[in-house]
């Protein structure tokens, strides 16, 4: 009986295997271009809808305007004094945050790169502080404001900003350094490098990528803040950004175009600071997501 022989020098044809791959690769790109339309789109209808009237807002609101606004930024600006808005915004903002990182830092650097008794009981209670609703806490903070003097003051919203922030800063930090070699440590002290030294050249300039993710996520939250600005300011002239927007609507009627510049108008400073930091920030949001 003979026996089949087998072929020699042939290799399975790859050509169904490269089309299967060519077409999985095109059909991720769609989708994730899909995606990438579907979350601009609010931007988009947001800075197409501030030169509108309101009367184009109500017939075309997915539409272009029949004729472009462009007096509703300065309109915007001047009627609810967006500058004074802005600059008690920043001041807020950028007070929380420094405080926040500065905090946030030292404490990362010792519940990281030390070992004492406790240690998880501390971090333990900066995880469930990530759990606690904020708005829960308005009554409590308004009294104990009262109580200090603090009502209509920057500091009325500069420490909640910070206290509440600190959870998720302190957690963000502490696995980013905790996955920093030992090594370099050791090679610091032998340099005769103290622990500020240490703190200060070292850790702090490797942390960057982790430090860009706190600084988006708190001033973010900072910036976008309503109902404590709402609760502890009172006073017109430390009116925050959120509560001069808020003063375009009324009990009777809004006036989207003049509302939506004014968010247009707001959301900038959070564009330009995402772009600054979108690299940095990446890296620190999958740091210690591979281990290697």
């Amino acid at each position: 009986m003979n026996t089949p022989t087998p072929a020699i020098g042939r290799t399975a044809d790859p050509s169904p295997r490269i089309s299967l791959r060519k077409a999985g690769t095109a059909i991720f790109w769609t989708v994730l271009a899909l995606y990438g339309i579907l979350t601009l789109y609010p931007f988009l209808w947001l800075l197409i809808s501030a030169f509108k009237t309101n009367t184009d807002f109500y017939n075309r609101p997915f539409g272009l305007p029949e004729s472009w606004q462009w007096d509703n930024f300065s309109r915007a600006w001047e009627s609810s004094r967006l500058g004074s808005a802005f600059g008690n915004s920043l001041i807020v903002t950028i007070g929380s945050l420094v405080l926040t990182l500065f905090v946030a830092a030292l404490s990362s650097f010792i519940l990281a790169r030390f070992q004492f008794k406790g240690k998880g009981g501390v971090l333990a209670f900066f995880v469930v502080g990530m759990l606690i609703p904020i708005h829960s806490t308005l009554v409590p903070l308004f009294i104990l404001m009262k109580q200090m003097s603090l009502l209509n003051t920057y500091w009325a919203l500069v420490l909640p900003y910070t206290a509440f922030a600190l959870p998720t800063a302190i957690f963000v930090l502490t696995a980013y350094l905790t996955s920093i070699p030992r090594e370099l440590e050791e090679a610091s002290f032998i340099d005769g490098t103290g622990l500020w030294g240490l703190f200060f050249r070292i850790m702090l300039p490797i942390s960057l990528p982790a430090l860009s993710t706190v600084t988006i996520l708190s001033f973010l939250h900072a910036w976008n803040d309503f109902s404590f600005a709402l609760v502890f300011i009172n006073k017109t002239a430390l009116k925050t950004l959120p509560l001069a927007i808020a003063n375009f609507a009324d009990g009777y009627q809004t006036d989207y175009g003049l509302t939506l510049a004014a968010m247009t108008l707001s959301v900038i400073p959070t564009i330009v600071l995402y772009l600054l930091f979108q690299e940095q920030m990446m890296k620190g949001m999958t740091a210690g997501a591979v281990k290697g």
